[in-house]
């Protein structure tokens, strides 16, 4: 008898029972599953009425714990290498290394790790043991500087993009003492993670930490240089802070684990488009479920104990689909913090009965999920580079600052597309919520007034701001700001900072910030030169500052657009403008091998020649394996499970046709003949795409037949997905029409509304 996977209810795990109809059926029990869970409160939140405050950041080696840990004088140079850039010497490494130890294994911790981000996307950890035995029957724990500053995992299986062979095995992790050093939490104890570097034997950086502490030192560099010139002679540093929002699904377990291509995919590959999907409008903001807030208010404290300062939560647009949000931070912490976030959220669901998925397109049709890249500048004496205050027309440094970004974006326009690139992405942009692959800049009415007065040579008048007279009297007039938000672009001024809208959700923050810090880099140095030219000119820095400010405006408007970016207008008038559409990932890489692009990143040390072309490489070929993945799932869960499904139920349909006529003689059954003509040409249809995508299948693993890696992508792109599409297709109108009690995979309808 076949059998069906049935709940226990007495266990998370499964057992074998058999179904009623003998058909076996992970979707009907995976519903049952769902509505038999209640919510879980994991036994490790008895301490929940602990005030938030008092737990934030305890497990945390944070400046507090390091005051009270280091000698005076190694905390203040460890302090002067975190705020001001100086070089720690190697001489305090010891003390630090002990200090961070004692206070690991007083919480309980027995392993050390060093922490880092290598190419794959995800963070990586090798761990080891504080004990050391010593020789008699008993072991001490120690941790040196020297394991501190610098760890040799293996590095042969990382990508490389052909830096190195795999033979050639050595790389390092080395100490990024600017991320402070934190305790993981596991099920039986703590582990010291260490935020660190990783780089190859020959010096070549294999991680995203590297050229994003790189940038963040160029930006500062030109910036301060740009400053100064202004009259601001004070500053001595300029750091980036970033406030990255962090869109997601979650979806009940049960239903996880009976979709293939979740498990391995990440995203849905097939799925009809449900009855209701988010036409209503009425999950965003809406009321958060007990099971969700739950689960939301675990994973907070677990992020509030690692010092991560998530300040928001909301229900998103799609249903299933949430958002959460940080307080900004350095760019650099921000990202290593949201690593950890995502980090978190998959661990912690899986303790709720729940699936976190980061994908950017897990369910076709409705709502993608991206990650908001809130994005700006400080100088070291707490000054917002971004902030126009009051009167922006007046503001001399605010505006050169804006023209500078205005600039970068319009100059680097495709390497700024480029750094959102990659499979997943291509699922999203331009669709719901998610900007369209058009790099423009959105500054909203007052500072569009005051760009468009800059460039006429007329001045511009600030306009006073206004109030909201709601026209209840107990309520007072609310103040209404400068301008309104426009989210459909990707990179959008938003009071005091730069919105990057187009950044996925599941990808490292790390490199779309590189770029952005480097092209804007370049820019403040651009600035720079030509005040410094027009000065000489002029003799006067007031007016060098305007001539360079308006003739930069003027060549670089083209880039700014306030109005709706998903238009077929704005298409047009974006190649008139001859702004690049780079439509998918296959059209944007290349734009990082550009020779504009090698000469920017080596001039401002970010990457050398070698770095940047291993990246394109890595990126094609995480396209390639994505591609793959998806055809082969698709291949195998249609013929497997979608055509069997659809194969019994023509058997079952034709039986009672044949019954029916030979019960009753010349009984008329068009329509139920009708249906099973229908329904064979469906499964011919979907039979006759799997073939087709099988046989590419064998194409793409003939890599002999493509001539390098990016014409590999391209047959990924232009051959094999189309054909993944045709499969879909077939397989999703066969849902629609095979009996319900027979359908393999968990429905859209389900996933998304019962949990």
């Amino acid at each position: 008898m076949t059998q069906s996977l049935q709940a226990d209810k007495t266990s998370k795990g499964f057992v074998h029972k058999p179904n009623s109809n003998g058909h076996a059926s992970a979707r009907r029990h995976a519903i049952e599953t769902v509505r038999s869970r209640t919510t879980i409160a994991p036994p490790h939140l008895e301490n929940v009425d602990i005030p938030v405050n008092e737990i934030f950041g305890t497990n945390v080696f944070n400046r507090a714990t390091m005051r009270a840990l280091l000698p005076k004088n190694v905390y203040k140079a460890l302090i002067k290498c975190i705020d001001e850039g100086e070089r720690l010497h190697p001489s305090m490494a010891d003390i630090v290394a002990n200090a961070m130890k004692d206070w690991a294994v007083s919480r309980g911790a027995t392993h050390f790790c060093h922490w880092f981000l290598p190419m794959t996307g995800l963070t990586a950890e090798k761990h080891d043991s504080f004990l050391v035995p010593t020789g008699e029957d008993k072991a001490l724990a120690e941790f040196s500087g020297k394991f501190l500053i610098q760890g040799e995992p293996d590095a042969s299986s990382f990508p490389s993009g052909g830096i190195r062979s795999t033979f050639e095995a050595r790389g390092y992790t080395g100490w990024d003492p600017t991320s402070p050093a934190f305790l993981m939490e596991n099920t039986n104890g703590k582990t010291l993670c260490i935020p660190s570097v990783f780089y190859s034997f020959s010096g070549h950086a294999l991680d995203k930490k590297t050229p994003l502490l790189r940038s963040l030192e160029s930006l500062s560099k030109q910036a301060v240089r740009l400053l100064h010139l202004l009259g601001n002679k004070q500053v001595k540093r300029v750091t980036c802070t970033v406030g990255p929002e962090q869109e997601y699904f979650l979806i009940d377990e049960s239903f996880y684990l009976a979709r293939p291509d979740l498990i391995n995919a990440g995203r849905t590959l097939f799925g009809a488009k449900p009855p209701k999907g988010q036409e209503m409008e009425d999950h965003y903001w809406g009321s958060i479920r007990e099971r969700i807030l739950a689960f939301m208010m675990d994973a907070e404290r677990e992020l509030y104990k690692l010092g991560v300062p998530v300040k928001t939560r909301h229900n998103e647009v799609a249903p299933a689909q949430f958002e959460v949000a940080p307080v900004f931070e350095n760019s650099n912490l921000a990202t290593d913090h949201n690593m950890l976030l995502m980090e978190v959220f998959r661990k912690t669901a899986q303790r709720h009965g729940l699936r976190c998925l980061l994908h950017e397109k897990p369910f076709s049709g409705i709502n993608g999920s991206g990650k908001h890249n809130n994005w700006s500048m400080a100088d070291d004496q707490g000054n917002n580079l971004l902030d126009p205050g009051s009167t922006p027309h007046e503001n001399e440094q605010f505006l050169v600052v804006l023209t500078a970004v205005i600039r970068a974006v319009n100059q680097h326009a495709k390497l700024l597309r480029a750094s959102i690139a990659f499979a997943a992405n291509d699922h999203r942009l331009g669709a719901n919520e998610a900007p369209p692959a058009i790099m423009s800049i959105f500054l909203g009415d007052k500072l569009t007034e005051v760009v468009r007065a800059i460039i006429s040579g007329k001045p511009g008048e600030g306009k006073a701001s206004k109030f909201h007279a709601i026209g209840v009297s107990m309520l007072p007039d609310l103040p209404r700001d400068d301008s309104d938000r426009n989210r459909t672009s990707p990179f959008a001024f938003t009071g005091n900072k730069f919105e990057f809208r187009a950044v996925g959700s599941s990808q490292s923050i790390g490199w779309p910030n590189t770029v952005l810090n480097t092209m804007v880099a370049e820019s403040f140095d651009y600035m720079a030169g030509e005040i410094e030219r027009e000065m000489k000119k002029s003799g006067d820095l007031k007016t060098a500052i305007q001539a360079v400010v308006k003739r930069v405006l003027t060549e670089n408007e083209r880039i700014l657009f306030n109005g709706d970016n998903y238009s077929a207008e704005w298409h047009k008038e974006a190649e008139k403008r001859g702004l690049p559409n780079l439509r998918n990932t296959i059209e944007a890489l290349p734009a990082m091998i550009e020779p504009e692009a090698k000469k920017l990143f080596d001039k401002y040390g970010v990457f050398n020649e070698e770095e940047l072309v291993s990246r394109y490489n890595i990126m094609l070929e995480a396209y390639c394996k994505t591609i793959n993945i998806e055809s082969l799932l698709t291949a195998t869960m249609a013929s497997t499970m979608i055509l069997p499904a659809a194969i019994e139920y023509q058997s079952r349909l034709a039986t009672a046709i044949s019954q029916s006529k030979a019960a009753i003689g010349g009984l008329n059954l068009s329509a139920e003949e009708g249906m099973l003509r229908d329904l064979c040409n469906k499964i011919s249809q979907l039979h006759n795409a799997v073939e087709v995508l099988q046989s590419l299948s064998h194409e793409t693993a003939d890599e002999e037949t493509h001539n390098d890696p990016f014409s590999h992508a391209r047959f990924y792109q232009q051959r094999v997905i189309p054909a993944m599409n045709e499969v879909r297709t077939a397989a999703d109108e066969l849902e629609i029409v095979v009996d319900d009690s027979l359908w393999p995979l968990p429905k859209f309808r389900e996933m998304l509304y019962i949990y």
